[in-house]
């Protein structure tokens, strides 16, 4: 019989096929051998995951590496086996050792006052089942077939990425949260997911569906449901299709309103097969992971920079100044210990804080500038006082480059709108530019953490209060004739793009994998048809 679970809607879409379960691996026994051969068969376990993840590794490129990369680097480091192989040498035998040891390190993460950590548990329950099936020779979840339907409590994000999934299938999660790495994900490359459906996901058997738009999952569907959600996947991936057609022709609502979309990047990398005639530009640049590596090496930086412009031709690249802190750590850089990282030391807070470290991005921004267009976006602004700081110091650094005979140019200085007393206040900050972090936006405004399930529902962009912000600072960009964008997940999301364009919102920024989509959103809208602001 047909059963229904409702869930969250993480990544739209329709997905029908053959329900593959992926539980715990907790109570699965070998036969025990001596401490030297559960030694070696640990060892042996631990080697062949390392050589699965850094395979996977050596595919990706951008987030999904660097996602990837972390497992990499804590398989390689012998600290992870240590405490297992002390136990194993007391009689203990490898499964039980290797569990107990990880364990102890994942419930060190999850208890972490660190979102950072938190997060990265996940991560620690990937490499301590991988290496498990290994123990056992047991498939790994990227063996699933063609089109299935993976069910489980979450899915780590290498399991996702090593899923072959031009083939369909989708995702059905009882934890989760839409605002995951695997949504973020899925979303990208257009998998079905759902995801919060509760303790109820282990009673999913058979065969399923995935409805992504209305966040519902059906189990074993009657013949009717089967052919309906086939109808509404093939028309989806018509319209898919259609969009992908039109990606390069301009986004203009049916009332003849221009809207401009441009794509939100971490490197080249990610426009690497992108035809740049189909964007208006890049709205932002994350210099997280870009410029880790390159914290205090001016030139390198300057090349990655001045590399996105030249890619641009012409088109304005929007740039990010580092945006460390909250989930986003940087060792020797971040605070260490901090109750709510995400209420503390973060963005332009921490950049006015390194100054040494800010003067070296803003010197390979200046020298980049006279590439082509760049904008320079500080985050995470909360007084006029972060944007004038920032001003004097880009004003010290073009006098230092100037007296140095170093070619640049004058960026324009303009500020991510994500902290809602700056969004209410935004006629006191005298930026060039507003771009509005509507994921951060929505998260302090409605006080419901991104990272969590419970109170997903909540963080809601369509709030009306949220809206009402947006509509506050476009009315002030329109006001003062200075541009206003959206950068954040709301500006790909169908769902919000019309009640976004009635605020006022006349640019967004996306990930170049929704761009055609969202293009195609915004010619459905007719802004002249009478509709209140909510």
């Amino acid at each position: 019989m047909e059963r229904r679970l409702s869930g969250l809607s993480a990544s739209a879409g329709f997905a029908y096929g053959p329900a593959v379960a992926f539980r715990a691996l907790a109570g699965l026994r070998r036969e025990k051998g001596s401490a030297d051969d559960e030694r070696k068969a640990l060892s042996h376990a631990v080697a062949l995951a390392l050589r699965d993840v850094s395979a996977l590794a050596a595919r990706l490129e951008g987030d999904a590496a660097e996602i990837v990369g972390f497992q990499v680097a804590l398989l390689e480091d012998d600290a992870l086996t240590e405490g297992a192989y002390a136990e194993i040498a007391q009689g203990v035998a490898a499964e039980r050792a290797w569990t107990d040891t990880m364990d102890s390190e994942i419930a060190g993460y999850e208890a972490s006052d660190d979102a950072y950590f938190r997060a990265r548990s996940a991560d620690l329950v990937d490499i301590r089942d991988r290496v498990l099936r290994r123990l056992f020779d047991l498939p790994e979840p990227t063996n699933a077939p063609p089109g299935a339907i993976i069910v489980a409590e979450d899915l780590p994000p290498s399991s996702f990425l090593g899923i072959d999934w031009s083939r369909g299938g989708g995702i059905a999660l009882g934890g989760g949260s839409p605002t995951s790495h695997v949504a973020m994900l899925a979303r990208g490359r257009g998998v079905p997911m759902v995801v919060g459906l509760g303790p109820q996901w282990q009673a999913i058997t058979g065969a399923a569906v995935v409805d992504g738009v209305t966040g519902v999952v059906l189990a074993e569907p009657s013949a009717e449901t089967i052919e309906r959600v086939r109808l509404q996947r093939d028309e989806l991936n018509r319209a898919r299709d259609d969009a992908e057609a039109r990606k390069r022709e301009p986004a203009i609502t049916r009332d003849g309103a221009p809207i401009a979309v441009m794509i939100n990047v971490a490197g080249l990398a990610d426009v690497r097969d992108f035809p740049v005639e189909a964007c208006d530009g890049i709205g932002l640049t994350r210099t997280e992971f870009l410029a880790e590596e390159a914290l205090r090496d001016e030139e390198r930086q300057y090349q990655l920079y001045a590399d996105l412009l030249r890619w641009a031709e012409g088109k304005p690249v929007t740039i990010r100044t580092l945006d460390a802190g909250g989930d986003k750590p940087i060792a020797g850089y971040t605070i260490d210990g901090e109750s709510n990282p995400f209420l503390g030391l973060r963005g332009i807070r921490l950049s006015l804080r390194h100054k040494d470290v800010f003067r070296i991005q803003l010197r390979a921004l200046a020298r980049a500038a006279s590439a082509g267009p760049l904008k320079i976006m500080l985050p995470m602004v909360t007084t006029p006082d972060e944007l004038e700081q920032s001003r004097r110091l880009l004003n010290e650094t073009l006098a230092e480059l100037a007296e140095e005979g170093l070619p640049h140019a004058t960026p324009q200085l303009g500020i991510m709108v994500e902290v809602p007393a700056a969004a209410m206040a935004i006629a006191a900050f005298d930026a060039a530019f507003f771009s509005i972090g509507s994921n951060d936006l929505t998260q302090y405004a409605t006080a419901a953490a991104r990272d969590a399930s419970d109170v997903a529902a909540y963080a809601d962009v369509l709030h009306p209060g949220v809206l009402a912000m947006i509509a506050h600072v476009a009315a002030h960009g329109v006001a003062s004739g200075r541009e206003v964008s959206l950068c954040g997940d709301a500006g790909g999301d169908p769902r919000a793009i019309e009640a976004l364009l009635r605020a006022g919102v006349r640019c967004v920024s996306v990930s170049p994998g929704l761009l055609a989509m969202t293009k195609e959103a915004i010619r459905s809208v007719d802004l002249a048809a009478s509709r209140a602001i909510p």
